[in-house]
């Protein structure tokens, strides 16, 4: 079985047209996941250390898009394709959480 440092969740979740809650889809979850996708596909240690999954709802919808980093269980929000360098940087690679980023606890 692999060994992964971290294994990424990406919500992209799809809702209808109009529903309250809106969507991780409908707010740039596909440029996010080109991004993380990109990052780990040219990068060596990523390959072998970061696996990426999409999901479905994550349940904060209206912080999306949302993504969250095992093991650590760090929940990060309003996820843009510009953050993902930084997250690869200080959280993947670097182990240090993007504070900016986090949702907020309970």
């Amino acid at each position: 079985m692999p060994s992964w440092k971290h294994h990424v969740f990406v919500c992209t979740n799809k809702r209808p047209p109009g529903h309250p809650k809106g969507s991780c889809a409908d707010r740039g979850c596909s440029d996010v996941l080109f991004s993380l996708t990109e990052a780990i596909d040219t990068d060596d240690w990523m390959v072998e250390n970061v696996k990426l999954n999409t999901t479905n709802c994550l349940g904060p919808c209206r912080a999306g898009p949302t993504m969250v980093v095992y093991p650590e269980g760090v929940w990060y929000g309003s996820v843009t394709e510009k953050d993902v360098a930084e997250i690869v940087r200080e959280h993947l690679r670097g182990g240090k959480p993007v504070e900016r980023l986090k949702l907020a606890e309970g």
